[in-house]
This record gives C-alpha cells, sequence and structure tokens, in this order.
C-alpha cells in the first residue's frame, strides 16, 4: 500500500513559494557572507575587522582599523580579496577601465543559479540597471541620458527652494522646547522634501517617501540577518511599487521637475525603459537623500560635537564665504559612505601587486580621505584646508555620484542656514549612530538650540 500523500493535502501557495524564495536568496547573498565575514574578523582578517567596527559603539573603532589596514601597504590581501586605504590606489582602482562595478560571481555554478533564480525582480541599487551596477556601453547610455538633465544648472535652481524648505523647518524647530532630534527634525526631512522636488513627488507623499528610503537604507550593506534583509526587502518591494504608480502619473501629467524630463529624454531616439527609470529613481533617493542626511547629520556633529572643534563656527561666521569649504572638510573627515568596492575585470597590476581577474578590491573611501601623503593633519577637521575637495567622498571615475553638486548644495545652504539661526546649538548626549555598515550617518542626534 502507498504511503504517498495526495498533492492536493499539501500544496504549496504562491506565498510560500515567495518566502521560500526569500529565505534562499538571503541564505547565499548575504546569510554566507555573514557568517564569512565574522569568522574573518575573529581571525583577524583586516576587512572583517573593519565590518565589525562598523557595528562597535565606540565611532572611533573604524579609524583604528583604517589606519591599521595603511599600516600594512597601499594594498593589502584579506580574505575576500585586497583592501586599500590610500588616495592613490583608491582613486586608480575606482578609474580603471580593468576594474568594474559590482561583487564577484560565485565560483560555484550551483551558488549562481540559485542567486539568479530567487533574486526578487524589484528595484536595487546593487542589481542593473542601476548605475551603480552596470557598466559601458549600458551604463554610457543611461548616464548621458541623465547628466543631460540633473545638470549643475538645474541643481542651482534648487537653491532657492532648498533655502525656503530649510527655514520652514527652522521655524519649526524654533517653537519646540527642550532638546531637538536634529536628524528627524531637519537633517532627514530637508533632502527627502528637496529630494521629491526632483522626482515630482506631491507633497502629500513626502513622508512615505521618507520611510522608504530609510528603511531601504541598509540595501548597500552586505551581510544582512534575516529581519534586516525582510526589512529592506519590503521596502525595495513597496519603493518599486510606488515607482510604477508615480511614473504612469508622470506621464499622463508631466510637471517641470526633473524626472519628468528624464522621463521625456531621448538618445537618438531611445529613451529609459521602465525598469531603468525606476533604477534610476532609486538612485536618485538613495544619493540624493541618504547620503545627504549623513552629510549634514556629520557635519553639525563636528562643528558642534566637540568644545575643541567649534572654534570653526567662530572661523565660519567671521568668513560665511567658507561655508562651502566647510561641506568638503566634513564629506572628507566624515564621510556619508565609507567605503566601496570593485571586481577586477582582467588581470591587472596595482601598487605593485598582481590582482587576478575576479578577485574583489574594498576602497576605503573614509580611509583615502585621511591618507597623510594628500592632506596635512588628516585628522583634524578645518573648514579652511586648501585642498579639502580631493577627497574621495563621492567616489571616482565612471561612477562619480551623479548627485554630488545637488548634496555640496544642500550642504551648504542647510548648515548655514542652521547655524545662522541657531548660533549657540549644542549637541547633547544620546547621539546613535545608524546600524549601516556603507553608509555612515546619525540614526539620532539630540541638540539643544536655545
Amino acid at each position: 500500500m502507498s504511503t504517498r500523500m495526495p498533492q492536493a493535502l499539501y500544496p504549496v501557495t504562491r506565498q510560500a513559494r515567495v518566502t521560500l524564495a526569500r529565505s534562499l536568496h538571503w541564505g547565499v547573498s548575504d546569510g554566507l557572507p555573514r557568517l564569512a565575514l565574522r569568522a574573518a574578523a575573529r581571525r583577524g582578517d583586516l576587512q572583517g575587522r573593519l565590518v565589525a567596527a562598523t557595528a562597535a559603539a565606540d565611532p572611533q573603532a573604524v579609524w583604528r582599523v583604517v589606519e591599521e589596514i595603511r599600516a600594512r601597504g597601499p594594498l593589502s590581501p584579506t580574505a575576500f580579496g585586497f583592501v586599500t586605504t590610500h588616495h592613490a590606489v583608491v582613486k586608480e582602482v575606482l578609474s580603471s577601465s580593468a576594474f568594474g562595478a559590482g561583487l564577484p560571481a560565485s565560483p560555484q555554478p550551483w551558488v549562481a543559479r540559485l542567486v539568479e533564480r530567487t533574486t526578487p525582480p524589484t528595484v536595487h541599487p546593487l542589481r542593473p540597471p542601476s548605475l551603480l551596477a552596470t557598466e559601458p556601453p549600458d551604463h554610457t547610455r543611461y548616464r548621458r541620458l541623465v547628466t543631460r538633465v540633473f545638470t549643475a544648472r538645474a541643481v542651482e535652481k534648487l537653491r532657492g527652494r532648498t533655502e525656503e524648505i530649510a527655514q520652514g523647518l527652522l521655524d519649526r524647530m524654533a517653537r519646540q522646547t527642550g532638546p531637538v532630534d536634529l536628524v528627524s527634525s531637519y537633517c532627514a526631512p530637508l533632502p527627502v522634501a528637496v529630494i521629491c522636488e526632483v522626482l515630482g513627488v506631491p507633497e502629500a507623499e513626502h513622508q512615505r517617501v521618507l520611510e522608504m528610503g530609510t528603511a531601504a537604507a541598509a540595501s548597500l550593506d552586505m551581510g544582512l540577518d534575516w529581519t534586516a534583509y525582510r526589512r529592506v526587502d519590503s521596502a525595495l518591494a513597496a519603493f518599486d511599487a510606488w515607482l510604477t504608480d508615480h511614473l504612469t502619473r508622470l506621464r499622463d501629467k508631466p510637471g517641470d521637475d526633473l524626472m519628468s524630463q528624464l522621463v521625456r529624454a531621448r538618445e537618438d531616439g531611445v529613451g529609459l525603459d521602465e525598469q531603468e527609470l525606476k533604477a534610476t529613481a532609486g538612485l536618485v533617493l538613495a544619493a540624493g537623500f541618504e547620503t545627504t542626511v549623513n552629510l549634514l547629520g556629520n557635519a553639525v556633529a563636528l562643528l558642534a560635537g566637540e568644545a575643541g572643534v567649534r572654534s570653526q563656527l567662530a572661523t565660519l561666521r567671521d568668513d560665511p564665504s567658507l561655508w562651502a569649504n566647510a561641506v568638503e572638510e566634513a564629506l572628507r573627515l566624515d564621510p556619508p559612505v565609507l567605503m566601496t568596492a570593485r571586481t577586477c575585470r582582467e588581470e591587472t597590476e596595482v601598487a605593485g601587486r598582481r590582482i587576478p581577474a575576479g578577485a574583489l578590491v574594498a576602497t576605503v573611501l573614509g580611509g583615502a580621505n585621511r591618507d597623510p601623503e594628500v592632506f596635512d593633519d588628516p585628522a583634524r577637521f578645518d573648514v579652511t584646508r586648501g585642498n579639502a575637495r580631493e577627497h574621495l567622498a563621492f567616489s571616482a571615475g565612471r561612477h562619480h555620484c551623479l548627485g554630488a553638486s545637488l548634496a555640496r548644495m544642500e550642504g551648504e545652504v542647510g548648515l548655514r542656514a542652521l547655524f545662522d539661526r541657531f548660533p549657540d546649538l549644542v549637541v547633547e548626549p544620546g547621539a546613535r549612530r545608524r546600524p549601516t555598515r556603507i553608509l555612515r550617518g546619525f540614526e539620532a542626534l539630540p541638540v539643544r538650540v536655545a
């Protein structure tokens, strides 16, 4: 007698298949790397220790590991490939055609097939057609279309509107009593309002975009735990669905916003398709919102967080033309993006080392920005630093951040407006760093404004 159960008694629902696919994808894309990173850190591997240091309570832990990496030389081998904190080597790797975006393919064919079959169809900043994950010729076409819309002149037109938004938020802060969380009151709502202007988002939906963007911030990290992965996956799915509706609205009723222009943009009669538009909008949100939240919070902590550095505010009051340079110095010393990576596409040599095809090179932007061969007394915050703009906070080469000019403008306007209104602002105890590893900033930054 057969013991086989009738299939109808144990049907596999669509939701069960989705959950299984999610679990399998997390396992190979984050679960295994998470275990490998933790094991490497325990063995003393520099890259593993650097990733572990991003979660340390001590904010200086990261910089101590960065200096250990620097002491090992311009390019050091790790369990995962190579790592560098040297300015010249970081710039070379990011600019070289021998290196490309994205992570190396798994040497195990079954792993690669499993990743391919279980990858969610929603937009993701580290998956094609995102500009962060594509290479020429696709990258060239996308970037040419996007840069035609996101010009320096277009960004400068947003300056007046940014100033208006900043003043409105500061008016609201002035009416509050006691400590104020600067992230939720100012550092986050300012750039999200500006980026919503860029994307043509109605004011009624600003809060929703803020929530989706915040929840998806960890999508740049590798080795997420299951809870964080599910949170990010859900946020990206919600953002993808929202973008579908939003792009439909823009096509039906285009506005003067930059996203409406991008929907209409054509190169030799060919524009961006639906997935490419979604990927671009997602990248604009990540680059124009998440990094600027970090820039503002990190800069405020540098300017008002320690008595020894507060003297820089007096310098800025005496010469307000230095505010643009103060933004560059904040980007240098505590950048919104700590590190990025490139995969070697063809065997090459860097800093005297042979780099085989398929090898991963982690470039620590924050380390390059503190290279003593480029910056004198690199750990010192100095708004008058003459070469502050030589930092690599916005990456380099063909993947140089498209939102750099927008972030710079928002940083300058936002910081100057804040300290003009509240010159005696003080950072209170209780500041809390974000749990993200790649993006570096504050989750909470309590301040007293009067």
